[in-house]
């Protein structure tokens, strides 16, 4: 059994952090029985009246360089740190940076395989990557993200869907040219990782690090002990409505200025097609 020690620290910096005023927990309502009949979807609705906009005029501040020290979680190896999330969407949301830079929309290497499976062998659960803004992610600043979960439940909503992906999609042209799916013969940690990463990656036509230099479009990616789903993305925003990584996970988040009315009428699932 795991001692998730990453996790235990996340949960005692968690609370440091939220009584310092340094960590702040997104809040939402639960709207998902409002639109929707299903449970491979949550819906949730983000109250955005305390978000303020930013006065600032220039480049844009990297928050993880340096990061925010109360925030820190521990150190991964020579080349990653392990941080909370300054927002999360649950207590405990866990980050895996890079120390120095190196840009969101470039391919995740060897190390960053490393640092994932380093964590991995003390603290599992949904992990997810958002490969530059048309895909959702909101830093460049190389991040890898992780929402822990127990081994008796389902790592998301969509767990049962993505796991019949290949069985049943096909049937959705749109799916089965965008996501791709690797189900592991063994876990994570028993994998050569990184190779199924650019296999993946050169089969729904990203292209090769090799050959290269950044992946050819952007895309999200989603991984746990057992498998690993990979998304071709095309935009990040859709009548009112962001979506990253999370949302093919099941995990849609709308705020006021959504459409709300297309959600209830077509469904999450429709809505998730125009991304792709």
């Amino acid at each position: 059994m795991k001692k998730e020690i990453y996790w235990e620290k996340a949960l005692q910096k968690t609370k440091i952090s939220i009584n310092s005023k340094s960590l702040f927990p997104l809040n939402t309502t639960d709207i998902t029985k409002k639109l929707y009949k299903g449970n491979d979807f949550v819906i949730r609705e983000l109250d955005i009246t305390k978000f303020k906009k930013s006065t600032l005029i220039g480049p844009k501040i990297n928050p993880f360089r340096p990061w925010d020290n109360i925030l820190e979680i521990d150190s991964i190896g020579k080349y990653h740190q392990l941080i909370l999330n300054k927002y999360p969407v649950q207590l405990g949301h866990i980050l895996l940076i890079t120390n120095e830079w190196k840009e969101q929309n470039g391919w995740i290497d060897i190390k960053d395989w490393e640092a994932i499976k380093e964590v991995n062998k003390d603290t599992t659960g949904l992990w997810f990557f958002n490969s530059g803004p048309l895909a959702g992610a909101s830093q460049p600043h190389r991040h890898i993200q992780l929402l822990r979960r127990d081994p008796s439940e389902l790592s998301c909503p969509r767990e049962k869907w993505i796991l019949d992906f290949d069985n049943v999609n096909y049937k959705n042209q749109r799916f089965y040219k965008n996501i791709i799916l690797k189900k592991f013969s063994k876990t994570l940690n028993k994998e050569n990782i990184h190779e199924i990463y650019k296999d993946l990656s050169y089969k729904l036509g990203l292209g090769e690090p090799e050959i290269d230099k950044k992946p050819r479009y952007p895309y999200n990616l989603i991984f746990t002990n057992h498998w690993m789903l990979l998304i071709k993305r095309k935009t990040d925003n859709l009548y009112g409505i962001s979506v990253n990584a999370l949302g093919f996970a099941g995990y849609i988040l709308v705020t006021e200025k959504s459409d709300i009315n297309y959600l209830k009428k077509f469904g999450p699932e429709k809505l998730l097609e125009n991304f792709l």
